[in-house]
């Protein structure tokens, strides 16, 4: 009788590949959630997602200038997410680096698993899911990342993403730059505090190019399972399908953005640097079973060498004591891209606990 040995693990297929497969039409157990995703709690309120308008927050104007910041202040404690309108990136380079982006998913498997990176640092990595590694139940998700600042990267083809990204993530590290010059000020600090303190000149910028495709079985899948971003602060955008969940008040909210606008969010190292005034926020991915979804997110963090604690001004009054202890960027970004996506599990890590 023969003897019949286990099959070696295969490595994850891509989901666009797996959603194109032919006669496709049930989920494998590997992407099925055990909380239906769609059976919580979802927020009905009428209350809508506060909107920043950049021209004012840059304006000469003082009055101007002073009423939007304490605007952007109170979007980042009571929601942790804002729009961004009237911000100057062009709508045709928004709608350029979508396009780009598209086209390397459209890339074949070859051509894509050229850039597929081992370790969370690598300036550009091609995968699926979050960290497939890890992950012991896989997200319905492909991802494009690419580091843009200080060094810029990008992939030989499609031959027209250097040019476009090069431009794109320009435009946005200046709208970014700006935010939290206006973040600064609202918390009470110096307008260049976290600038200079966390040494933006040589600040880590990212573009994550996420890929979801069409789920036969949507209700059963996550794109992405609740989790915080790292850094200061995410500039996103997307083509025209929704997706994206936001937990406000302890209830899921959907967000559907403004056209040609950014949807903003603070990262775990505004909620360190803030000694927790502002929060980062839970946010999830949704996936659907009849179009792409696509979207570009932008974290924008310190210098990987620069190390973030509470800022000493927050911190001077003993009733206000650091809640959080310092750590180098780099290793908070590989703590939580190596790891499983778990909520704010890695921001635990650096919370000081009370005995």
């Amino acid at each position: 009788m023969a003897v019949t040995h286990p099959s070696p693990p295969q490595k994850p297929t891509s989901v666009k590949a797996l959603a194109e497969s032919p006669g496709f039409s049930s989920l494998p157990s590997v992407y099925t959630f055990p909380k239906h995703p769609n059976g919580e709690v979802f927020s009905d309120t009428k209350e809508s997602i506060p909107t920043i308008d950049f021209s004012l927050l840059t304006s000469s104007n003082i009055d101007e200038r002073s009423k939007t910041i304490q605007e952007l202040g109170k979007a980042c404690k009571d929601w942790g997410f804002f729009m961004v309108i009237n911000h100057g990136v062009p709508e045709s380079m928004m709608k350029a680096i979508i396009d780009a982006c598209g086209e390397f998913f459209e890339l074949t498997e070859g051509e894509k698993g050229e850039y597929e990176g081992k370790y969370v640092l690598d300036p550009i990595r091609f995968g699926t899911s979050f960290n497939a590694s890890v992950d012991k139940i896989l997200c319905w998700r492909d991802y494009l990342k690419i580091f843009q600042h200080p060094e810029f990267h990008s992939p030989r083809r499609p031959p027209a993403f250097r040019e476009i990204a090069r431009e794109y993530s320009k435009r946005v590290r200046q709208v970014a730059k700006e935010i939290l010059r206006g973040i600064s000020e609202s918390l009470g600090l110096e307008d260049n505090y976290i600038d200079e303190t966390l040494d933006l000149q040589n600040g880590l910028q990212v573009l994550v190019a996420n890929f979801y495709p069409p789920c036969p079985q949507p209700e059963l899948a996550m794109g992405l399972p609740a989790h915080s971003d790292h850094g200061l602060l995410t500039l996103l955008i997307q083509n025209q399908i929704g997706g994206l969940q936001v937990q406000h008040n302890g209830k899921w909210v959907n967000i559907d953005p403004i056209p040609n606008s950014f949807l903003a969010n603070i990262g775990d190292h505004i909620e360190i640097l803030s000694n927790g005034k502002y929060n980062s926020v839970l946010h999830r991915a949704v996936v659907n079973n009849r179009d792409v979804r696509i979207s570009i997110a932008m974290p924008h963090g310190p210098a990987l060498d620069a190390v973030v604690g509470p800022a000493s001004k927050l911190v001077e009054d003993e009733r206000n004591p650091p809640e959080y202890r310092a750590m180098k960027y780099k290793e908070y970004l590989e703590l939580q891209q190596g790891s499983m996506l778990n909520g704010k599990s890695c921001l635990d890590i650096v919370r000081n606990k009370v005995i």
